[in-house]
């Protein structure tokens, strides 16, 4: 039997394809990603005479926001996704967040989040005394998260 190792975080591709074309959207790699959630609203309901237990039924599940960071460079496709977006109420993007293995290129797992609209669109912080580099942040919105299975 060999052993299970946990994936490593630090190797991930963000694809996000906008409209029907399935053209890659950003043409920068992320930094930073955070915000692949989903939580189930519990209901309880108390049995009438039953007092040592309580009933658990699922209700509606809620996503959370997915938030990307990256050095901003003259890639301004996020900038005009965001600018469509307000023009457009209506447009939406597919994405899938990609877990891959130290080597670089082993796909491990593949988040996939559907009909996603960005929510903020942060510039950097400017400041002329540091030689940081200048990061923008991205927070998506997304209507659906689902793990697509890989064949081992």
């Amino acid at each position: 039997m060999s052993a299970t190792y946990p994936f490593t975080n630090f190797n991930f591709s963000v694809e996000i394809n906008r409209g029907g074309d399935g053209t890659p959207l950003a043409n920068a790699a992320f930094a930073e990603c955070d915000g692949l959630e989903m939580n189930m609203e519990v209901k309880t309901i108390r049995e009438g005479g039953g007092n040592d237990r309580q009933i658990r039924l699922n209700g509606p599940v809620a996503y959370g926001q997915l938030t990307l960071k990256r050095g901003m460079t003259e890639g301004f496709d996020l900038w005009r996704w965001f600018r469509d977006s307000v023009a457009d109420p209506r447009l939406r993007a597919n994405a899938e967040v990609v877990l891959l293995a130290a080597d670089g290129a082993t796909v491990r797992a593949r988040f996939v989040l559907s009909r996603c609209v960005p929510i903020k669109l942060k510039a950097p912080a400017l400041n002329a005394k540091d030689g940081q580099v200048a990061v923008e942040e991205l927070q998506v919105a997304y209507e659906t998260l689902s793990l697509k299975e890989l064949d081992a």
